[in-house]
């Protein structure tokens, strides 16, 4: 490479550097991003070379930011048609290991795990590891499904060591636990700033597992997670059926917890629900606490929607757009955010409103997708149940207050979580017009703002009605 071009390419580089900085935080561009030389631009084919000093690091840096590195290099310089990420010359092989008086270090056992550890100092793995500055515990909104998870969650982030490790967060896809891992990372890094903390899924943990054992590299591996202080895998369950990855990760556990370090696991179901994984490491997993993140209800969905909505002020979101999605949008939080997301982005570039009438029309994949079809016999059925009334009262014409107001619940709720109009409301309630209806709903509507006990009642059967 010509001098020329090498001072072009380091300047372009500086640049795209700077950039990335900007997007990825100070922590995952010092991580992975900062380590990066130039190689070679070939003229010909149009392919930058760039070079990491592991293997390691070279398949993180190529699965994650390849795209983003290619885009912004094809940005900077029209000759850049492909980015190359590769581990650079001579570094491929583990470091020639030798003890004070000379002789070569063993290739296997203890020692030599130490020793690589040592050698492997802090050039590349010296603090949090893929970790999204985002997830944090102040973004995480708790309420009663998630709040046991997140209290374990922050004592396992403490100054203070924890009263078990490690900790197991198990909850469905989109439900959260993904998010206080990286929180338990960003929180154990604030309380121990040269803490070494690794992240990666269980799938990830496989892959570089099998890697290390096809370039004889399995010391280096080894040696790399014995050294960390924080250890979070995500979706354990795709460790299944892989003996050999098994094993490691059990003596990993193992030699961790030894030396009183932490390790937190996260999955979408319960450790003994964990098919093809042998009982030992069941019994690892399972041995300090188990955490369940359960489905968010419609107050804590409510809660997050308003959080999130914080960040694009001084946007207008109307309360009944809010309530909507909240009630519309039920399998995971991740849909629920989503969901937002597309219509607020929606609105804003096409310069409308927002409003119930788009949001409707713009989310009709995601709200069919969730919308469970509760018909007003349901409904009727369950406030039957609650209130211990007959079910034919809900077709009386008895005007006894403890048969109206649960009457008038139910007209309620079949407005709030069905598609049907006042009239056809009215005649699943024995004929009755559809004035009545409506007199029904603004009423439970009033009550519930100034009777605490109403509110309660009906917050209650919308949990039972939407679970």
């Amino acid at each position: 490479m010509e001098d020329a071009e090498a001072v072009n390419l380091a300047a372009d580089w500086s640049d795209i550097s700077q950039g990335l900085r900007k997007d990825l935080g100070h922590q995952l561009h010092s991580q992975w991003i900062k380590p990066i030389q130039l190689g070679a631009l070939s003229r010909d084919t149009g392919t930058l070379d760039l070079y990491l000093p592991t293997e390691f690091s070279a398949n993180w840096v190529r699965d994650r930011f390849h795209d983003r590195l290619q885009l912004a290099w094809s940005i900077a310089r029209s000759e850049v048609r492909k980015v190359n990420i590769m581990v650079h010359p001579g570094r491929r092989q583990l470091p020639d290991l030798r003890l004070d008086d000379g002789r070569r270090a063993a290739n296997d056992g203890a020692s030599a795990i130490a020793m690589a550890a040592g050698a492997l100092g802090d050039a590349t793995f010296t603090s949090s590891v893929g970790l999204d500055p985002s997830l944090t515990f102040a973004a995480f909104v708790t309420g009663e499904a998630n709040i046991l998870a997140c209290n374990a969650a922050q004592r396992m982030a403490a100054l203070e060591q924890p009263q078990f490790s490690p900790l197991y967060l198990k909850a469905a896809t989109g439900q959260g636990k993904t998010h206080l891992l990286h929180a338990i990372g960003h929180g154990y890094l604030h309380a121990h700033p040269r803490a070494r903390i690794f992240y990666c899924s269980a799938e990830r943990f496989m892959v570089e597992f099998v890697q290390a054992l096809k370039s004889s590299q399995t010391i280096e591996f080894k040696a790399r997670l014995r050294s960390f202080d924080l250890l979070l895998v995500d979706d354990i369950q795709f460790i299944i059926g892989k003996a050999s990855a098994q094993e490691e990760l059990l003596y990993t556990i193992d030699a961790l917890l030894a030396e009183g370090k932490r390790l937190v696991f996260a999955a979408d179901r319960a450790p003994q629900a964990l098919d093809g994984v042998e009982p030992r490491l069941l019994s690892r997993l399972s041995m300090g606490l188990v955490a369940d993140i359960q489905p968010a209800d419609i107050e804590l969905r409510k809660k997050i929607l308003v959080s999130k909505l914080a960040r694009f002020a001084p946007l207008s979101v109307p309360e009944d757009v809010v309530d909507f999605l909240a009630r519309t949008i039920t399998r995971n939080v991740r849909e629920l955010v989503g969901g937002l997301n597309k219509l607020i982005a929606y609105a804003q570039l096409t310069g409308q409103d927002v409003s119930l009438q788009l949001a409707e029309e713009q989310l009709t994949d995601i709200l069919s997708a969730n919308r469970r079809r509760i018909t007003i016999d349901e409904i009727q059925r369950t406030v039957c149940q609650f209130y211990r009334i007959d079910r034919a009262e809900m077709s009386s014409k008895r005007r006894a207050r403890a048969v109206v107001r649960p009457r008038q619940v139910a007209m309620y709720l079949s407005k709030v979580l069905t598609p049907r109009s006042y009239p056809e409301i009215g005649r699943k309630f024995g004929g009755r017009d559809h004035s009545t209806v409506i007199h029904a709903v603004r009423l439970i509507e009033d009550l519930r703002q100034r009777d605490a006990d109403m509110d309660g009642d009906v917050r209650s059967l919308l949990r039972q009605l939407e679970s």
